[in-house]
């Protein structure tokens, strides 16, 4: 899609937050003019999903129905556009979702002609080259809202989802009470929640750990629930965590993106509602709830003050970068945790940062074990050795007599 931006258009939202799903599709070499038109977008007030470029249209389909998105967008240079367009029409009505609208377009690859036979086959709308982001944003919130209703034809990952946006649009108190307290729990799946601060490489580890499930357990499925910020000003939001996860596309993994909407405790104020629907689904063996980039004090999973507990274990992360010994003392998780995860080890400054690491913990006299990785290399054995401790803590032996990851230490 091209377009042209107008100044001074960012304004807060009215009414219900609208969920766009956006992808480039497969041998589309770039993704410069989807990235531009998402930001503003959520300049302009929505929540936008981005599933990132060169992707299939089954994959688009999976991530549009556990999302439950309003509409898919879908920008498209190729050329291929008159098949890809309906093959993933015809893949959202395999999954439950014929109800999401799809709509797109390709700067000049795609003409008037092609417009009208993609709009015949079903596609809602095709913007040209030319067309101001203030029209598209109007126009998609004017087309695409709707009200978030449970649906009785609903199914699966799609009833799920849909129940997840109910939680994210019901009033606070509704919320509190569907949730209830938070307690460690003798059955269903076990929760770990994932913290650090931003760039520490959350959603990367978070999706090589996911790699292991899927390769230790032949069956069984995993949730995650991906938290990013919304904008204090528009509303929006750039939902953008799906761009890591490659194995997202197994449908043995459930992944819903929510946003903050200014709720300041590093996840969505419908996340524990999300949790009990996920659990009360019985669907899952495990789940990882990733929170924003979190701060010094930040306690986005509750185990600092002595209540309830939002999930079973928590996992912080940090990078070698996060400023010397001093700083250490003023993180506070490092004091909640139940495991450390030192990532980007590939870095120079790593083997100090592991030294100062150890000692930290040491001091706290919790048992607290400090893991090793690099989780942007495939098959790293830190990986492997902190996905092996997490399996253990949560009661997940390897399903059908198959051998867990080795457990090494990356050095």
């Amino acid at each position: 899609m091209a377009v042209v931006a107008s100044p001074g258009s960012s304004r807060p939202p009215t009414g219900p937050r609208v969920r766009i799903l956006t992808a480039v599709p497969l041998c589309d070499g770039h993704d410069s003019a989807i990235t531009t038109i998402n930001l503003e977008l959520a300049r302009r007030g929505l929540e936008v999903i981005y599933l990132g470029y060169h992707q299939a249209a089954s994959a688009i389909a999976r991530a549009a129905v556990q999302e439950d998105a309003h509409a898919v967008g879908l920008s498209s240079y190729n050329g291929g556009h008159l098949v890809f367009f309906k093959e993933v029409l015809a893949r959202l009505r395999a999954r439950d979702g014929a109800d999401i609208p799809v709509f797109g377009g390709g700067g000049g690859t795609i003409t008037a002609a092609d417009a009208r036979a993609l709009q015949r086959a079903g596609v809602r709308r095709i913007f040209f080259a030319g067309t101001p982001l203030d029209e598209i944003a109007n126009l998609l919130q004017q087309e695409f809202t709707r009200p978030g209703r449970p649906k009785s034809g609903f199914s699966g990952d799609r009833a799920l989802a849909r129940a997840i946006t109910q939680a994210e649009s019901a009033p606070a108190a509704r919320r509190a009470r569907r949730a209830g307290p938070r307690r460690r729990r003798s059955t269903g799946p076990i929760t770990i929640g994932i913290a650090g601060p931003g760039g520490a490489g959350k959603s990367t580890l978070i999706d090589e750990l996911t790699s292991r499930f899927l390769r230790t357990r032949r069956t069984g499925r995993i949730a995650i629930l991906a938290n990013d910020p919304s904008h204090p000003g528009s509303g929006g939001a750039i939902l953008g965590d799906r761009v890591s996860a490659i194995h997202a596309q197994d449908d043995r993994v459930f992944f819903r993106s929510l946003a903050t909407r200014g709720h300041p405790t590093g996840l969505s104020a419908a996340a524990p509602a999300a949790l009990d629907l996920i659990r009360a689904s019985g669907e899952f063996d495990l789940v990882f709830v990733e929170s924003i980039g979190i701060g010094q004090e930040s306690d986005p999973f509750r185990v600092l003050g002595g209540g309830p507990r939002l999930v079973d274990f928590v996992l912080l992360v940090l990078s070698p970068h996060y400023g010397g010994r001093i700083q250490l003392q003023k993180i506070a998780l490092l004091h909640g945790a139940d495991f450390v995860a030192l990532n980007k080890c590939d870095d120079p400054r790593a083997a100090t940062a592991r030294a100062e690491l150890t000692a930290r913990l040491a001091a706290n006299e919790h048992g607290q074990p400090l893991h090793a990785t690099i989780a942007a290399r495939h098959h790293d054995p830190g990986v492997d050795a902190l996905w092996n401790a997490l399996a253990a803590a949560a009661g997940l032996e390897p399903a059908g007599g198959e051998k867990a990851c080795q457990m090494e230490v990356s050095e």
